[in-house]
């Protein structure tokens, strides 16, 4: 291995016993690469024309990045994360460090629905922005002028589990616009009209506790989505629909059942209430034919007492082959989780050379606070290393992806323990660069007092085991700030400072420049290769959703939702003094001035 990456990962503590994680996968040989999927749209493939000078600079950069790799977001931004790769990166520049301080206001679209703020990331397909709230509403917007073209109300439900109406986002693919509900269902609307086409039940809510708060994800014939249920007494799952017609095609319980294997990590009957929500948005390589989608923590959060194991697949990464579901393989990066540290959020697909060999690798920024690097093919361990100051439940992890010291909360005790059960980041979105090779991370430095309690199980109830108190870190000040990181040695390349905290997720665009925005209602650009603040523009309401970037008609956009909310944001009052941040539900949009140069 890499000198630097054992560096970046080796604790100062002397070894202590430890679990480790481990990657397997289930099947001898390996699997052929897949045809090559073509562009989604028109559109998406003109963007092949913005990275020839892309390509030309990849060619002079001398960093452990390969260049001849595709994940960047042109015209459109048709998935979650800007592409299948979740880079979050737009190959846009013609808004740039040069000219960001022109940016203005386009328009602004003001949704109504002001329940549990704004937390989407809006997509956008052939000129058409479609945008979701906390309610279930959609809305269909013309780009360059937000012009409302049509708007669908799903009739939620009165039982609405303990996660609340929340909603991240929608699918658009095969003329169809996808939308998963807090009470659990998984609507398909015609892409034109916004008419409803159909729906399934994915659950009854009321018995599973669980629903639907992520972006559901189109591949190829099928929709893709995940559930909650990781606080809860709930036995997890990812469920693949056909996309046509809403007929289930497959389904993935990430908590093995008797007879299959990895069912021994879960004694007795505790693998019927283990939790392994899939509450967050997965990624794909249609190369390699794979599905990559993280699982969050077994249940009861904070007490293993009912379960010593492993609790596969719970905290780990799971490949699936995503025609039949099957898995390919899995690592698992805390086994028997007790922090609440799952590993349901983003998994960022890099080409990197790891030790002079061109890895496909796949990077996993967790709520632990430290950050995986594996090996996309095989789920090989490649690096690990903390993006906080401020880490004790473990004293590191090793160079085979051992974790070493693990500082458990207990019984009758009360400890404080980094990062807290918000996470080293919440569920908003780290972005990467290609023009850096850097991952550029939206980092929480808060702890918690743990408390644990014996709870039994009562089938979709919370079932946490435990309380929590957020603190500062011991010996420290509780901050948050955006910072940039090398993505396989964790060497930070610089930090900028939050007035609170971060809570909105990251873009970073071939102009050199990231944005995001704050729960003082700052939306701002920095630079990308300094962090030096650029550009600010003050919206009015807390950010805790996701900004894009498009184009339209040679115009160059970037949107962000703003209004605050969620859960984690109902914390704010108990962690920061002074104003508490807006609510609102709005999308503002912001161009460069008409002949701007």
């Amino acid at each position: 291995m890499n000198n630097l990456v054992g560096q970046a990962i080796l604790p100062a503590a002397a070894f202590q016993a430890a679990l480790s994680g481990h990657a397997h996968s289930p099947n001898a040989g390996s699997k052929p690469a897949a045809a090559r999927i073509g562009c989604p749209t028109s559109a998406a493939c003109q963007t092949l024309a913005q990275l020839s000078a892309f390509a030309l600079f990849c060619l002079l950069l001398a960093a452990p990045v390969l260049c001849a790799q595709s994940g960047a977001a042109g015209a459109d931004w048709p998935t979650y994360g800007g592409a299948y790769s979740a880079w979050r990166y737009s190959a846009l520049d013609q808004v740039n460090r040069g000219n960001v301080q022109k940016l203005a206001p386009a328009w602004v679209f003001q949704t109504g629905d002001y329940e549990n703020g704004l937390q989407a990331t809006p997509i956008v397909l052939d000129g058409v922005l479609y945008l979701s709230t906390s309610n279930a509403w959609v809305f269909a917007l013309d780009g360059a002028t937000g012009r409302m073209l049509w708007e669908y109300r799903f009739p939620l439900s009165k039982s609405i589990p303990l996660y609340g109406k929340q909603n991240r986002g929608v699918a658009v693919g095969r003329g169809l616009v996808y939308l998963g509900t807090a009470d659990n269902h998984l609507v398909a609307l015609d892409r034109r009209t916004g008419e409803e086409v159909w729906r399934v039940n994915v659950e009854d809510s009321r018995q599973c506790g669980c629903n639907i708060t992520g972006a559901p994800l189109v591949v190829k014939d099928l929709v893709i989505t995940g559930v909650t249920g990781g606080d809860s007494a709930h036995r997890g799952y990812l469920t693949a629909f056909d996309a046509a017609t809403g007929r289930m095609r497959w389904r993935f319980h990430t908590i093995p059942g008797p007879g299959e294997k990895g069912h021994d990590t879960w004694p007795g009957e505790s693998w019927r209430y283990g939790g392994g929500g899939t509450w967050m948005t997965g990624s794909f390589d249609p190369d390699l034919n794979l599905l990559y989608w993280g699982v969050g923590n077994a249940a009861a959060d904070l007490n293993a007492a009912l379960r010593r194991g492993d609790n596969l697949y719970t905290d780990s990464v799971i490949a699936l082959d995503p025609d039949t579901g099957k898995l390919q393989w899995y690592y698992q990066e805390i086994p028997q989780d007790v922090w609440d540290y799952d590993a349901a959020y983003e998994m960022q697909l890099l080409d990197l050379t790891v030790a002079g060999r061109p890895r496909k690798a796949l990077l996993h920024v967790t709520k632990s606070g430290f950050t995986w690097v594996l090996d996309r093919r095989t789920g090989e361990f490649l690096a690990a290393w903390p993006y906080v100051k401020n880490y004790n439940w473990i004293s590191g992890i090793s160079p085979a992806g051992k974790l070493l010291g693990r500082n458990e909360p207990e019984p009758g005790k009360v400890k404080l323990l980094c990062p807290s059960t918000i996470g080293g980041k919440s569920w908003n979105q780290s972005a990467w660069s290609p023009r850096t090779g850097w991952v550029y991370i939206p980092v929480l430095e808060i702890c918690s007092d743990l408390i644990v309690r014996d709870e039994d199980p009562q089938e979709g109830r919370g079932f946490t085991g435990g309380n929590w108190i957020m603190k500062p870190p011991p010996d420290a000040k509780q901050e948050s700030y955006l910072a940039a990181f090398d993505p396989l040695t964790g060497k930070r390349q610089w930090s900028v400072p939050a007035t609170t905290w971060l809570l909105a997720s990251v873009l970073a665009t071939a102009g050199d420049l990231i944005f995001s925005g704050d729960p003082e209602g700052n939306f701002f650009a920095l630079d990308a290769r300094s962090g030096k603040r650029l550009w600010s523009f003050p919206t009015g309401a807390g950010h805790r959703g996701s900004a894009i970037s498009y184009s339209m008609a040679g115009r160059q956009y970037i949107a962000t939702p703003t209004g605050w909310g969620s859960l984690v944001g109902q914390a704010h009052a108990a962690l920061w003094s002074g104003p508490l941040p807006r609510p609102g539900s709005a999308l503002f949009v912001f161009a460069l001035p008409e002949g701007t140069k």
